[in-house]
């Protein structure tokens, strides 16, 4: 072997020995081997060009927003995935799925408000989940799968639902400490079964009913999972309660009220085209969970209406929808689909109360559409006022005294308006036979006079409709030519006003 052989095949097993080098790295950013660190470097997405065969990424302290679809598609290789300290407020289904080795993923200190459904998938040897530090406030069904480790500390979270956290039989530490859980059920934590730490503490946790298994459980054997600072489990409410451990109070002093529901009116009936709202209010403690939905009526062929919950949380599925403390049913544009009958439903720890209401559909009422120009209102006889419809909804709402009294204040309307009629035209009658009738040579004089005059001034006319009347002409001599004539007394007739004065010559009509 020649000389120096030895060297040489040491130095080329050396260089078979080490890692391939990279083909480029992201401008900025420093690659070591498997490892490209691009951390505090103000980025907003995920650099381009880092190197397929890349294990650990740690891309913390950015301001990444969204991971883009297919931004980490071509790193199939990596184990450790580090995005701390970022500004991403969700995660779309299958972000991960192109990391099937994945090991460790965190994304502590983030603005996620919620966890989708399938955010995880793929990610079958994923060992390790850091989600602290977010604004999470519920945790759904099926979240998680396959998971040791789950750090949830620092949120909002306020619910977690039954089977959150189904699927982690291989789960050995959780914590929820510093959340804003007010209760938690045997049944979310019942899948736990590897199950060595849990953090529960500082959370506003309301000491009622629903915690009796909660205190049994740590007293039996649960306390094994929990450090002696994590079992000071402290009560938030009621009040009465408040500041002391779960592990002091009483079984009888956690108490639940049941639940009380109130529909008014039961019954209603709208017309078509018309928007509904129905209050359900319901109290008791815990305060309940307000469900309405439409009681199914399996013989009728027609499809059933949507229930809505004004202001409340989005429905649960069907025709139900939830809120706690109070609901409302909020039914648009009713068609004869949304009658039938209807459930409002309240639950808490303590059970649960429900109240039936029915929707009548007025199918002859439907709303005509507005005119361009709307005809002038037909007219109405004096004193007569508009009654409300007795089948509109707004009146069959009232009350029975309050129905009662707007029917007699119409009535009493209607009679005043007659006596008035009747005296207006008992004193037509009466002047008319005042005056005696027309050709017995008295005198109709008007209520006005300047002073007297005689029968000689006065000339018999009739006007187009027939009715006699005299007109005084002034420029007649006050006595006619032959015998004398006595001067007819043209002043005010007996029980009429004073005279007023008008300057002459000015002619006056008299009306028979």
């Amino acid at each position: 072997m020649a000389p120096g052989a030895p060297a040489l095949l040491v130095l080329l097993l050396l260089l078979l020995l080490l890692p391939p080098r990279t083909a480029g790295c992201p401008a900025a950013c420093r690659c070591y081997s498997a490892t490209v660190e691009c951390g505090a470097l103000r980025l907003r997405v995920v650099p381009l060009g880092i190197p397929p065969g890349t294990q650990t990424l740690f891309l913390q302290d950015n301001n990444i927003a969204r991971l883009e679809p297919g931004a980490l598609a071509p790193l199939a290789a990596l184990r450790r995935l580090y995005l701390h300290n970022n500004s991403l407020r969700a995660l779309e289904a299958g972000a991960f799925r192109a990391q099937p080795r994945l090991l460790e993923l965190a994304l502590t200190s983030n603005r996620l408000r919620a966890l989708r459904s399938g955010a995880f998938a793929g990610l079958a040897q994923l060992r390790v989940l850091y989600l602290a530090g977010n604004q999470l406030a519920r945790l759904l069904d099926f979240t998680f799968l396959h998971l040791p480790e789950l750090h949830l500390q620092e949120n909002s979270i306020e619910l977690l639902e039954d089977q959150a956290l189904a699927g982690l039989s291989s789960l050995a530490l959780l914590d929820l400490s510093r959340n804003q859980l007010g209760t938690i059920s045997r049944e979310a934590l019942q899948p736990l079964a590897s199950l060595q730490v849990l953090r529960l503490t500082e959370n506003p946790w309301r000491c009622d009913c629903a915690l009796h298994w909660l205190g049994a459980w740590i007293k039996e054997g649960g306390q094994r999972l929990l450090t002696s600072r994590d079992r000071k489990i402290m009560c938030a409410e009621p009040p009465r309660l408040a500041l002391q451990s779960l592990l002091d109070v009483s079984h009888s002093s956690l108490i639940c009220i049941p639940p009380s529901v109130h529909v008014q009116p039961l019954e209603l009936t709208a017309n078509l085209g018309e928007d509904l709202r129905v209050a359900c209010q319901a109290s008791g403690y815990p305060q309940p969970l307000v469900t309405w939905r439409k009681v199914p009526q399996p013989r009728e062929g027609r499809p059933q209406a949507q229930a809505q919950l004004e202001g409340g949380a989005p429905g649960l599925g069907g025709h139900s929808a939830s809120d706690t403390g109070s609901g409302m049913l909020f039914l648009s544009n009713i068609t004869l689909a949304h009658a039938g009958k209807y459930e409002c439903e309240a639950s808490n720890a303590g059970g649960a109360a429900r109240v039936p209401f029915r929707l009548l559909v007025n199918a002859s009422r439907q709303q005509p559409q507005q005119p361009a120009q709307p005809p002038p209102p037909a007219a109405r006889p004096a004193g007569r006022e508009p009654r409300p419809e007795a089948g509109s909804m707004a009146f069959r709402a009232l009350g029975l005294a309050t129905q009662t009294a707007i029917a007699a204040a119409i009535a009493l309307l209607a009679l005043t308006a007659l006596l008035l009629v009747a005296m207006i035209c008992r004193r037509r009658r009466r002047r008319k036979k005042a005056r005696g009738p027309p050709g017995e040579g008295a005198l109709f004089v008007n209520d006005y006079s300047d002073g007297p005059c005689t029968f000689a001034q006065l000339e018999e006319l009739r006007d187009e409709r027939g009715h006699e009347m005299f007109v005084i002409n002034r420029s007649k001599p006050l006595f006619a030519e032959g015998p004398a004539e006595a001067p007819a007394d043209c002043g005010p007739a007996e029980g009429a006003g004073p005279g007023l004065r008008v300057p002459p010559p000015v002619a006056y009509e008299i009306h028979c």
